[in-house]
């Protein structure tokens, strides 16, 4: 752990007071990102009611090579896309019938009680039927996760990012790390899951740790306009706070693939689909309505949140994501804003498989050490709290149920 993180409230107050001191023409800077804000606020109002913000593609464009330029410009511009048609519909529907009964064998309800407490995440969800089920190692999760497709697709994605400067290769795009989440099993007329606003993958860090600073160099230091959030050099070396609420592995890309039906209303995904929100964020906490010591409300082992006391402008882009199949893929950029709708208010269950982009790198390679004995004796993922349903349990994944690929994914196996 960093010296910084044994006093993590000093260290707020130490990094705001360093950077509102030495950050260059500061009131210029953030009047020109907010103006940048606000027009790609005004273009997505205007995109969402002329068809969609959120950009979509067919999986067959992308397998053939046919995705343009423009469509590549636009979906870094927005930092997520819908991938429609990556697994067959009745592939996918075998694997959400499959879920189910996962969830039934390992008595998952009945066993909630002796878990009470341990997942700090959701701990404030009042509810006593889960949405999220922390649940990593079923067949269904463990084939999508190793399917070819997948693979073809999440190498595209990783594609989208400069992965290579000067001779220094950041990730390998085409080797994928498979980064265990959980399932979500939303049921209709469900109020307790709602999200508010955030990003994943550091909140205070990215004013106090130097990993993180290098990596929004441009918005200190040089010209916040310049920001690239696709840029990978930095991003494979942060350093995060421990916490079982946050992801300790790098992501190009979030995701989740779409095990039912579901679209706006159905306590399902939302976006603001920028994927340069980040800089206007950091130079936000740093204005003088800022309390000392407050970086508009970022806390040490959370998501860095977005709320409409600091962050209003941002949130007038919340765009509800479209309805998606099942066999569909949504993916977003870790600096990328997103919530979870309050209410499911259709008529049935929203079901997803979390499954990211995580290409190999030193990073990955690493995390994957600790997961494989996770996944090899059943236990809950690393990232995540030590609640351990599978443990024991015999309908779960094995070592022989994963293909080559998968096998190298998980890294049980080296690379070939």
């Amino acid at each position: 752990m960093e010296a910084w993180m044994n006093d993590v409230p000093a260290a707020v107050r130490d990094s705001q007071r360093q950077l509102r001191r030495d950050v260059r023409d500061l009131p210029g800077r953030f009047a020109r990102l907010s103006d940048a804000l606000e027009a790609e606020v005004a273009a997505i109002r205007s995109e969402q009611a002329h068809g969609g913000a959120v950009p979509e593609l067919p999986f067959q464009d992308v397998a053939a090579g046919r995705v343009t330029a423009a469509q590549r410009a636009h979906i870094k511009r927005r930092g997520c896309v819908v991938v429609r048609g990556v697994f067959d519909p009745d592939q996918v529907g075998a694997w959400n019938e499959a879920i189910v009964r996962y969830i039934d064998d390992v008595q998952y309800l009945q066993r909630m009680p002796q878990k009470a407490g341990l997942d700090k995440y959701f701990s404030a969800l009042g509810s006593s039927r889960p949405q999220i089920y922390s649940l990593y190692w079923s067949l269904p999760q463990m084939q999508a996760r190793q399917h070819a497709d997948m693979a073809t697709l999440r190498s595209w994605l990783n594609r989208l990012w400069t992965f290579e400067k000067n001779g220094t290769r950041y990730f390998d795009p085409d080797r994928q790390f498979n980064y265990a989440d959980r399932i979500r099993r939303r049921e209709p007329g469900d109020s307790t899951l709602g999200l508010s606003p955030h990003s994943d993958g550091g909140s205070v860090e990215r004013w106090c740790e130097p990993s993180f600073r290098h990596v929004y160099r441009e918005v200190f230091d040089g010209d916040p306009l310049a920001f690239d959030p696709f840029d990978a050099e930095g991003r494979t070396a942060t350093r995060e706070i421990p916490s079982p609420a946050v992801c300790s592995a790098f992501r190009t890309f979030q995701g989740w693939t779409a095990l039912t039906r579901q679209g706006p209303g159905d306590g399902t995904l939302k976006l603001v689909p920028i994927a340069k929100t980040t800089p206007w964020m950091l130079l936000r906490a740093l204005q003088p309505d800022v309390p000392d010591g407050d970086l508009c409300g970022a806390q040490p082992g959370r998501a860095l949140g977005a709320s409409p006391q600091w962050h209003a402008p941002l949130l007038a882009g919340l765009v509800s994501i479209p309805q998606v199949e099942p066999g569909d893929t949504v993916w977003w950029h870790s600096d990328v804003i997103h919530a979870v709708e309050d209410q499911h208010t259709g008529s049935g269950y929203s079901n997803v498989i979390y499954i990211g982009a995580a290409p190999w790198c030193a990073k990955n390679a690493a995390f994957a050490q600790r997961q494989a004995p996770a996944f090899l004796e059943g236990r809950s993922s690393p990232d995540f709290a030590p609640e351990d349903y599978e443990l024991g349990f015999a309908g779960r994944a094995r070592e022989e149920n994963l293909s080559p690929l998968g096998l190298m994914q998980m890294g049980l196996t080296d690379w070939t």
